[in-house]
């Protein structure tokens, strides 16, 4: 599909080619709820406590995506094994944390297996 008619009038990525977006607020409340098996309540709790942050549509209705219900998700997990929501929360980000430090952690040890060495070696290849 060329480029151009991937975009909406308004010159925005069509709908269809946002499912993969991660960061896409695609999700209303109710439905964000009912796939993590928690109430609304609960997800608003977790916005009070700062854990996600949801897109408001242009009605003031919270719209959640895919990587805040994975968050959500995680926090209902610990909330129900009897971890205070304000812990629960903290451990999230806690996690999300250690996992984007480890992925750089990677990235840099394939950028210096590419690196040349000391006596012009490459190593890694």
């Amino acid at each position: 599909m060329p480029p151009e008619s991937r975009l909406s009038a308004e010159g925005r990525p069509k709908a269809a080619d946002r499912l993969d977006d991660d960061q896409y607020p695609a999700y209303t409340m109710g439905r964000a709820a009912e796939l993590i098996g928690a109430t609304p309540g609960f997800l608003r709790s977790l916005g009070e406590a700062g854990l996600i942050s949801p897109t408001r549509s242009e009605g003031g209705h919270r719209r959640y995506s895919r990587r805040q219900l994975r968050r959500a998700a995680r926090a209902r997990e610990l909330v129900d094994q009897g971890t205070p929501i304000e812990a629960a929360c903290r451990i999230v980000v806690l996690e999300d944390d250690l996992d984007a430090a480890l992925r750089m952690n990677e990235e840099l040890r394939r950028e210096a297996g590419r690196t040349p060495g000391v006596n012009g070696d490459r190593r890694g290849e």
